[in-house]
């Protein structure tokens, strides 16, 4: 089992994410991403370890190389109506902070993160759970996500790396785009979905469906598509 998953983001007409740089400036529309967050019924989300970085409060945790810990999930915070949940496959966020916007952080991992981080982990009260041995396993932590926490729905809100491995693994259902009236048009500039170097990327959709389509504010366009995945 998993839990129903929609990639929430906002975009300028050519698919790129950082608002710093679409022209013109004031077609950004800011506060548009959170307000339709709330709109689609906030609860739990989930980012990518890059967005989760700018979040954080500390620079590294100390080396510590006396304690160890078993590779079981540790989640002191159950039973929250929300988390923020960020990947973070070898433990490179130092969080110095235990929640964003008043919801426990939960991180995922894989077992080659270091004992010293999760010692730091632990420190600042933030959960985490293993999701693979070397390389993250999605699927895997989705399942965990909802059988350990309870999580039935979630917004994936990640950049576009993190966005791009949920989609090439079919674990998307939906997809909520809200098209700002501006342009990017950097070749090289982040996408909604990204897929980096890997060869030969595709994601297994066998169907989109538009369930919404709303003009908002300043010209501002917000679709909803349903995925069939196969």
């Amino acid at each position: 089992m998993k839990p129903y998953v929609i990639c929430h983001m906002n975009s300028s007409i050519d698919g790129r994410l950082h608002g710093s740089r679409w022209r013109p400036a004031e077609n950004r529309m800011p506060g548009l991403f959170e307000r339709l967050h709330d709109q689609l019924g906030g609860g739990s989300w989930l980012i990518g370890r890059v967005t989760g970085s700018e979040y954080a409060k500390a620079k590294n945790y100390p080396a510590d190389p006396t304690t160890s810990f078993p590779r079981e999930h540790w989640m002191p915070n159950k039973g929250a109506a929300a988390y923020g949940i960020a990947l973070d496959a070898h433990g490179k966020i130092a969080w110095g902070r235990s929640d964003i916007g008043g919801d426990p952080i939960v991180v995922i991992l894989t077992e080659q993160v270091s004992d010293a981080h999760l010692a730091g982990l632990r420190g600042d009260g933030v959960s985490y759970i293993f999701a693979g041995k070397e390389q993250l396993d999605l699927a895997l932590a989705l399942d965990i996500l909802y059988r350990e926490l309870g999580i039935e729905r979630l917004l994936l809100e990640g950049g576009g790396g993190s966005n791009g491995s949920f989609l090439r693994a079919g674990l998307i259902d939906e997809i909520s785009v809200a098209i700002c009236p501006a342009v990017d048009g950097g070749s090289a500039a982040e996408c909604i979905f990204d897929s980096g170097d890997i060869d030969g990327a595709r994601a297994p959709i066998r169907a989109m469906t538009l369930t919404s389509c709303e003009v908002l504010e300043g010209g501002a366009v917000w679709v909803r598509y349903k995925l069939e995945n196969g």
